[in-house]
């Protein structure tokens, strides 16, 4: 089996070889190729490989746009060191991924169902054809900033400035990494579909909090979590009960 490796992380790209090897002691990677454009040079020049192993975010920009620039008819497994809410669109589509650090379980797993598809050109247009959908949920364009009132002037804000977002009140606020507190003209439920689910967490009703807004985590009554967090004065920030174990899997994600 002739394989090709689209990876620009040096470290990765020799693992992944490395556990080819392992898994499919007759594969033959032809080469480990770096961003977009070396990719779309390789794939013109040789004859089509038997598989191809493609790292989402490359140094040039996403993966996908080798689609755009030539053919690709040989099945593809997708590496990605995104989270599981934007993996979703891959297992709705039947496209492969593993998740970085991948390991010989999940090689295994992704070659053994790659497997059993027929590589001609039909089943092939069809993945393409899916990875449509996948890229709007990859490249889902998050909130990059908030814009502000403050008298009579508009402000715009970076949402990595913000520490977390809470209500009070029936009103939302942010509070930003200067300790200064801003309304928002959102609910903490629309806020929540609007920020990166990497990089927030709604613990309850009130907070929804940044990863780097923490400062510590204790142990509390009835399985819960109770968090220190910068720029509140709030000793009673609780995880619920009920999201303590998604919290857990968000912090070592």
């Amino acid at each position: 089996m002739k394989v090709l490796v689209i990876e620009d992380e040096p470290q990765a790209a020799e693992r992944l070889t490395t556990l080819i090897g392992q898994v499919v002691p007759e594969a033959n990677v032809l080469a480990s190729i770096d961003s977009v454009r070396k990719a779309v040079e390789w794939l013109r020049s040789h004859p089509m490989p038997d598989m191809v192993f493609m790292d989402i975010q490359l140094a040039d920009g996403l993966s996908f746009s080798i689609f755009d620039q030539v053919q690709v008819s040989a099945p593809v497994i997708f590496t990605t060191a995104y989270d599981a809410y934007a993996l979703k669109a891959f297992k709705v589509n039947s496209i492969d991924y593993i998740l970085k650090p991948v390991d010989r379980d999940d090689l295994s797993r992704a070659l053994k169902k790659l497997s059993t598809l027929a590589r001609g050109h039909t089943e092939m247009k069809v993945m393409l054809e899916n990875i449509g959908s996948a890229i709007d949920m990859m490249v889902r364009r998050y909130k990059n900033r908030f814009v502000i009132k403050v008298g009579e002037h508009l402000r715009t804000i970076s949402v990595d400035s913000i520490l977390f977002f809470y209500s009070q009140n029936k009103a939302t606020f942010c509070v930003t990494d200067d300790n200064r507190n801003h309304v928002l003209d959102f609910t903490l439920e629309q806020i929540e579909e609007m920020v990166d689910p990497g990089r927030f967490f709604r613990i309850n009703r009130k907070y929804m909090v940044s990863s780097d807004a923490i400062r510590d985590i204790i142990t509390y009554t009835n399985s819960r979590l109770k968090l220190v967090i910068r720029g509140s004065n709030d000793t009673d920030v609780i995880v619920a009960r009920e999201r303590a174990q998604d919290f857990r899997n968000w912090l070592d994600q």
